[in-house]
């Protein structure tokens, strides 16, 4: 590392500490979602390979939530899997479910995070749902921030399962479907939801400059606040979390009214 390189960094310690010092914690979003974008465009960029982006992109995440636990976020919630990653290739596909794989293990043995899968099972090889059952089942009794993996997930889907959910249920209490119908409400469909017991997010952060929300929670975010940002996610620093925090704290939150 060169020396202008070392005053940059120094620089970007020091801008965050300020960034931090100002902070309001009683402003602090509860409920965080990321969607993890650009770890093959970061790759791309550095002359390196796919494989090699999503494996930076995956050694970010701890380091994320440590910074989360530092600010008293309640619950993150991680896009690692769309359904409609399973379009790519199977030598791009294989070697992530690996990768995605091997950070739900390491979640689950850190001893800091309570895991809870997002997403359909049915749609992961049989591997990755044993280690997202055994990942739930290891820390469910953790009283520390409740991370969702969102793996094989997709928000039209979401809402899809909240339905099948909500009717089967219904099913087995022997409700008729013109009394379920009558009984639907937003309240319902929420609590089918892969989510149902939680906060909705408060704040998504999108990395890589995409300024879209590509089905992520489509439900649970109709009042949430987004913060774009352009740095790719294997490079996202911790001030560029402090930003998102900082310009969270300063939006005027109305909920339509």
């Amino acid at each position: 590392m060169n020396l202008r390189d070392k005053l940059r960094g120094l620089l970007v310690r020091l801008y965050a500490r300020r960034v931090e010092g100002h902070l309001d914690h009683a402003q602090v979003p509860k409920h965080i979602g990321v969607i993890m974008d650009g770890n093959r465009r970061w790759a791309k960029a550095a002359g390196s390979t796919t494989v090699h982006g999503h494996r930076a992109g995956a050694e970010k995440i701890e380091e994320f939530l440590g910074w989360c636990s530092e600010t008293d976020v309640e619950v993150v919630t991680l896009w690692l899997l769309s359904t409609d990653n399973f379009d790519r290739p199977q030598d791009e596909l294989g070697p992530l479910l690996g990768i995605i794989e091997d950070v739900v293990r390491t979640l689950a043995a850190d001893g800091r995070w309570r895991v809870h899968h997002v997403g359909t099972p049915d749609l992961l090889p049989s591997g990755m749902q044993t280690a997202l059952k055994e990942a739930e089942e290891a820390t469910a009794h953790v009283d520390g921030i409740v991370v969702n993996v969102a793996i094989g997930y997709g928000g039209r889907q979401e809402i899809a399962d909240a339905v099948r959910s909500m009717i089967l249920d219904a099913a087995d209490k022997g409700t008729s479907m013109p009394d379920l119908a009558e009984a639907v409400d937003v309240d319902m469909i929420g609590r089918h939801l892969y989510t149902g017991d939680q906060p909705d997010p408060d704040l998504v952060i999108r990395t890589s400059g995409e300024q879209r929300l590509s089905g992520f929670m489509l439900w649970q975010t109709a009042h949430s606040e987004y913060y774009f940002c352009e740095v790719f996610w294997p490079a996202f620093r911790k001030v560029d979390f402090l930003r998102a925090l900082r310009d969270y704290a300063a939006r005027h939150r109305r909920y339509g009214g």
